[in-house]
């Protein structure tokens, strides 16, 4: 909305510093600083409220150290990072921008699973919350809105580097010519970036023209389809890694500020020319979502490292994954996400090589058997008699490696 009535001041009366509002460093500046008084000044506030609520999380025995403390401490403080984030974003942030418009959806729309979850929780007086299946189909109805807009919305577009022989030749005409003109026009495309690959691009359309070249036309389904099984994961890795005491805020916020770099790059023409990656028109904005985004995630840290006094429930931690993952599709680096959210990976898989050994080995052997000695990884630590700081902040410090090696493919191919 600023964003706006700057732009108007400007333009109508060339009011002094209206046209800083124009460039997306500072705006970004504004929502990150903005964001973080929010959830800090705020977040006190609300986790007041919760506690008035009695929205104290009930704590199951799972034998972990330091376990019967964190009884009756506010949970559903994903609220602090929503408004945190979606606060700056409608102030700083061009609204008609379609990549704007997604996220704001996804963090409304996984908002309410994730509250609907917790309330079921504490309320409903159901350890289980909202049922699992419940949960997946609105992934999959987020994963069909986003899918479908990015397929088919007219914005969403990529530009595409001329022949290199085309740009050997306008090159030789003009030294000094702009990067701009060697680049094609605008075009919709299923390509995204692929890393470790030499021309580091791969079209999802050829998953199905291999068979026949009539069948472009359902690219959408399959791209439709990719779109609905990342949401479904990331989302659900997030919620798993959320289990001790700042531990998905963390991470998040490094994968997330990731993110945001390769939608910076992504929008500028000069580098994507330099880095040779994709260029992708209008979503510089997204870098503006992820400035608040992680301001919010910064500043509910405040709260949120050991000791707790707030979780941020399904209301946080699904909304952060549904929240990564588009954004990861948007800036097309979704097959990033192995490498990038490798902590969100490792928490699912443990889960998974979990139950699927014990059910193996039971029906096996009459008795199930486990590969950790608790599901997700984290708890397997603290099993072990790690201290809760210690083990959220080794896995930062993985977080910044896989987020360091994410940048760095942009180059290795």
């Amino acid at each position: 909305m600023l964003y706006y009535l700057f732009e108007y001041l400007e333009k109508e009366f060339q009011f002094p510093g209206a046209s800083l509002f124009g460039f997306i460093t500072f705006r970004a500046a504004a929502a990150i600083i903005l964001s973080l008084l929010i959830s800090t000044i705020f977040g006190k506030r609300i986790i007041r409220f919760l506690q008035e609520k009695q929205m104290g999380e009930t704590i199951r025995d799972l034998g972990l150290a330091g376990q019967a403390e964190k009884a009756g401490t506010p949970t559903m403080g994903g609220i602090i990072i929503i408004l945190a984030t979606l606060v700056p974003v409608l102030l700083l942030a061009r609204l008609d921008n379609i990549y704007i418009i997604l996220l704001i959806v996804t963090t409304i729309w996984m908002g309410i699973i994730g509250f609907l979850d917790d309330y079921i929780k504490k309320f409903k007086n159901d350890k289980e919350g909202l049922k699992g299946r419940f949960k997946v189909l609105g992934q999959v109805g987020l994963g069909l809105i986003i899918g479908a807009t990015l397929y088919f919305h007219d914005d969403v577009t990529i530009k595409e580097k001329l022949p290199i022989e085309q740009q050997q030749e306008l090159i030789a005409q003009d030294a000094n010519i702009a990067p701009s003109k060697l680049f094609k026009e605008e075009a919709k495309s299923t390509k995204t970036t692929i890393p470790f690959v030499k021309g580091n691009e791969f079209d999802y359309a050829d998953l199905i023209t291999w068979i026949s070249p009539d069948l472009e036309k359902y690219a959408w389904i399959i791209f439709i389809l990719i779109t609905i099984i990342i949401i479904t994961a990331v989302s659900n890795g997030a919620n798993l890694t959320d289990g001790i005491d700042g531990l998905a805020a963390g991470t998040s916020a490094i994968i997330v500020l990731t993110l945001g770099i390769f939608a910076w790059v992504s929008s500028n023409i000069i580098f994507s020319d330099y880095l040779d990656i994709m260029y992708i028109p209008r979503v510089e904005e997204i870098t503006i979502y992820v400035a608040a985004f992680v301001g919010a995630l910064i500043g509910f840290l405040w709260y949120n490292t050991y000791p707790a006094q707030v979780f941020m429930g399904d209301t946080g931690s699904l909304t952060i994954g549904g929240i990564i993952a588009v954004i990861a599709i948007a800036v097309r680096k979704e097959w990033l996400i192995p490498v990038l959210c490798g902590i969100f990976v490792a928490e699912n898989a443990s889960v998974i090589m979990q139950v699927s050994w014990f059910k193996y080995t039971k029906k096996k052997y009459g008795e199930g058997r486990r590969i950790f000695k608790m599901s997700p990884l984290h708890h397997h630590y603290q099993k072990s008699g790690y201290h809760e700081s210690k083990i959220v902040t080794r896995f930062w410090i993985i977080g910044i490696l896989l987020a360091i090696i994410s940048i760095v493919t942009l180059k290795i191919r």
